[in-house]
């Protein structure tokens, strides 16, 4: 029994467009080839997007699914196995759509509502699946649906709470829903229309007042506010100006409020009724006339010097029957000056401040607009320093000047020089700052600053201030004499100079060992110093060099220099003439032995033949011999071959105390008179050597 499947194939019926609510079938069909007319058995496995929704086993080569009643959630992608003996066929995938969603359903809570309550909505999708998006609509007559949308990911209903406003008498609420397919967004029919009928708990409130029209200042008038409530729980009238609450009652039906009228009073009142989230208001206008106008004051001078005479006075345009009173503003309350119309006072600095007039006429009050009055104390003469103390500024460096006036009224306009040229105006109350940032060595003009008020005495002139420019050093050298090689004993000349610099110039002197050694310092007013070291040693050779500083606070070092001790001309010589000394004592005791061993050797009859071989060897210079034994043979001094330094006058001979010795120890050969193998003796002969640098 052989069988292969051909193809494995899914349609749809009556088509992949099927309208909401219409019956639909999906069909899986299967192609089989066989050899022989036997049965089989087929498994086929039906899927959506993925998902399993139908499974059967049938002899058959179709198998049906049947949708009776199609919904938008039906919409997907389609595809079928088939399985049979262990083989398999795949079908391709179709794609169906329901067009259409069905029509939901909205409910209310409640039928019947107060306004401030609120009503609850229920809209439900009963045959769609989630992911659905769900929109509510509140009707109200004579204006445009309101709409809110509520997303739901995992229900096919939704719930809304409205709050009923003041004025909805008669409200109707319906819904619809969307879902998103393939080709955007698909809209469901809306719903039934609910009718919520609204009943008020309290009426809009209503606002008088007594006397209702011309209300002029000083007048009694009096304010009252009312409604009516169907249940007296949780009620409250506000009554207000802007927005200052003047009076307030609960659980009332009404509320009065009376004052005596100003001018002030004009403008908006408000009746407020609340109960619980409902507030009805009612507005009203009122309007005062003016029984007299505010009082001016005036004065006859708003800024004089202390001790002159100042005028203040009061007045009503049009009208003078009134009750007058001068006073000056305080932090801690107005200060009564005088009960009158008129002020006449000798000032001083203290009555510098704010002053009014008050006019009363029927028991109203009304103040003037306040007037300044400035009294001015003449500035002392101002004091000119710099901030830092000392009257010098390091050339390049900002120099900042301080200018202060002890006495004077504020505001003090201070002016700062340089020269005569003007620098910079500045207004304080008791001193100023400048801050001169381009200092050049020849500012030798000086500084001052002028300090000025509006007292009539005019302006105060510092005295000249001296600035002195420090200039940092700049390029330090040492040299020495002599320079480079030394003798000991003799002296040596440090010389440490600058290229510039202002005096005095601090100099130190280092030698370079293992950690600096400072040798010298001195304070100079010149641009160089010279330091004498006398009778040099051999453990001053070494590296020095010098620092030269001033009070621009930086320190400046010379390029090192080397100094090499050396032994003098003299102590070579001695050393030299000790070596041949020594060179010449070897010589005759190694010529005395040959004699002797000679004569022992020859007896009697070699006597004439060794005097007349005495006089050749001894006339003979002991030189060395190309194929002789090994000996020294030498002028007898050590040639110094260094360029010295002649040694001063004062030079006191060598240090022999801290010279170091080397031994050397010399071999001396003997010949034999009769050209026999050479015979070799050593002799040890000690010099002194002093060890030197060179």
């Amino acid at each position: 029994q052989v069988f292969t499947f051909n193809r494995v194939e899914i349609r749809v019926q009556p088509s992949v467009t099927v309208k909401n609510g219409a019956p639909m079938s999906i069909i899986c069909h299967a192609d089989i080839s066989k050899n022989t007319d036997f049965q089989l058995k087929h498994n086929f496995t039906i899927f959506k997007d993925r998902k399993l929704v139908f499974m059967t086993v049938s002899d058959k080569e179709d198998a049906q699914y049947e949708i009776p009643v199609a919904k938008s959630s039906d919409t997907g992608d389609y595809e079928c196995t088939v399985k049979a003996d262990g083989k398999m066929g795949f079908s391709n995938s179709i794609h169906v759509q329901v067009a259409g969603m069905t029509k939901p359903i909205l409910t209310a809570d409640k039928k019947e509502v107060l306004e401030g309550e609120v009503v609850k909505l229920r809209c439900e999708l009963p045959e769609e699946v989630p992911p659905l998006v769900f929109f509510f609509r509140k009707i109200k007559t004579n204006s445009d649906p309101k709409e809110k949308r509520v997303p739901e990911q995992n229900q096919n209903f939704s719930e809304m709470e409205y709050y009923v406003e003041e004025g909805d008498n008669i409200l109707q609420f319906d819904c619809f829903g969307k879902r998103q397919v393939r080709s955007g967004w698909e809209s469901s029919q809306h719903s039934n229309k609910t009718l919520i009928t609204v009943k008020e708990p309290f009426i809009k409130p209503t606002l008088i007042t007594r006397p209702s029209s011309n209300i002029t200042e000083g007048d009694q008038i009096e304010f009252e506010c009312s409604t009516v409530v169907a249940q007296m729980r949780g009620i409250d009238i506000i009554f207000q100006r802007n927005r200052t609450i003047l009076n307030s009652v609960r659980d009332k039906k009404s509320l009065k409020y009376s004052t005596v009228a100003t001018q002030e009073d004009s403008g908006e009142y408000l009746c407020k009724v609340e109960q619980g989230a409902l507030s009805k208001t009612t507005k009203l206008n009122v309007f005062v006339s003016e029984l007299f106008p505010k009082p001016t004051l005036s004065a006859s001078m708003t800024k004089l010097d202390e001790n002159k005479d100042l005028i203040l006075s009061c007045s009503i345009n049009g009208f003078r029957r009134a009750n007058f009173s001068i006073v000056r503003k305080s932090s801690s309350g107005d200060i009564l000056l005088k009960s009158s119309r008129v002020l006449a006072i000798k000032v001083n600095v203290n009555d510098t401040g704010s002053y009014t007039c008050k006019a009363e006429v029927k028991g109203i009050v009304k103040e003037s607009k306040p007037v300044r009055i400035n009294v001015y104390a003449p500035v002392s003469k101002p004091t000119l320093s710099v901030v830092s103390g000392s009257p010098e500024v390091v050339l390049g460096k900002p120099l900042q000047l301080i200018c202060h006036s002890v006495m004077g009224t504020p505001p003090i306009t201070f002016t700062f020089y340089k020269g005569d040229e003007i620098k910079k105006n500045v207004t304080n109350d008791t001193y100023a700052t400048f801050l001169d940032e381009d200092i050049g060595l020849n500012d030798n003009g000086g500084y001052k600053c002028d300090a000025r008020n509006n007292h009539s005495s005019g302006v105060k002139t510092s005295n000249i201030l001296n600035v002195t420019v420090i200039v940092p050093i700049r390029g330090a050298s040492l040299g020495s004499v002599p320079y480079g090689e030394v003798e000991v004993g003799s002296d040596t000349a440090f010389l440490c100079s600058v290229k510039e610099g202002s005096w005095p110039i601090d100099f130190k002197f280092f030698k370079k060992a293992d950690h600096e050694v400072l040798l010298h310092e001195v304070r100079e007013y010149s641009d160089r110093t010279i330091w004498h070291k006398k009778t040099m040693k051999r453990k001053d050779t070494g590296t020095y060099y010098c620092m030269a500083s001033n009070r621009a606070s930086v320190d400046v070092r010379s390029r090192p220099i080397t100094i090499s001790v050396i032994l003098a001309a003299w102590q070579k010589g001695v050393i030299a003439a000790f070596v041949l000394t020594a060179m010449a004592g070897a010589g005759a005791v190694a010529l005395w032995w040959f004699l002797r061993k000679k004569k022992n050797a020859k007896g009697p009859s070699m006597e004439m033949s060794g005097s007349a071989l005495a006089p050749n060897l001894t006339s003979e210079k002991l030189t060395r011999q190309p194929n002789d034994g090994n000996y020294y043979s030498g002028s007898g001094y050590i040639e110094d071959n260094e360029n010295h330094m002649k040694s001063t006058d004062e030079s006191k001979g060598p240090d022999l105390e801290s010279a170091e010795v080397d031994y050397t120890e010399v071999e001396v050969s003997t010949l034999d008179p009769h050209r026999a193998p050479e015979q070799k003796g050593t002799g040890t002969v000690y010099s002194e050597i002093r060890k030197s640098n060179n």
